[in-house]
């Protein structure tokens, strides 16, 4: 395989472990002309799934895609690439499992199951995808998802409480006010 930073050709792999339920291997690999280690995948060729897009349209099931909104969501929050990896190709997996029968699949279907695995792994990473995928236009809209969301959840119900008995987070009106 040619090495992305030196070009040449000649590589040993490192490590090899199988993603995606067994439809996938992923392989770590040196170069032995410069030392750059890479990854490279390889997966079974299927008929490709299809995206339905909002407006109708179809296009291939893009995994780049997903992840791409996915590190996006979860920038500068305490999850690795890995997880990260794990959660797209999980996300991968189920939207295959949906679209097997005609290979399609609808782009709400596949941004709902992203936001169902954020949600179970982080929580501000879930809300920041939220406001993207579901068009967020006003704060209220925020404080509706934040409010669903703990509602949902058994370990934010309530009030929740800093180490000083203080609610960290601004009350609705609060914020609709522009009050601290």
């Amino acid at each position: 395989m040619r090495c992305p930073h030196c070009g040449g050709f000649d590589d040993k792999v490192i490590d090899s472990r199988t993603l995606a339920n067994g439809d996938a291997i992923r392989r770590r690999r040196e170069c032995c002309n410069c030392g750059y280690r890479f990854t490279s995948y390889e997966r079974t060729e299927d008929k490709q799934l299809m995206v339905i897009k909002r407006s109708g349209r179809r296009e291939p099931f893009d995994r780049i895609k997903i992840e791409r909104g996915v590190t996006h969501a979860l920038e500068k929050r305490p999850v690795s690439h890995m997880t990260i990896e794990q959660l797209v190709n999980e996300v991968e997996d189920l939207a295959s499992m949906v679209g097997k029968v005609n290979h399609e699949i609808d782009s709400a279907a596949i941004g709902d199951l992203v936001l169902e695995k954020l949600a179970a792994l982080d929580k501000v990473g879930y809300i920041r995808f939220a406001s993207v995928y579901r068009h967020f236009g006003t704060i209220d809209e925020f404080v509706k998802e934040i409010q669903k969301m703990r509602e949902s959840s058994p370990h934010t119900k309530g009030n929740s409480q800093n180490s000083n008995g203080e609610n960290p987070v601004m009350q609705e009106d609060q914020i609709s006010n522009n009050k601290p």
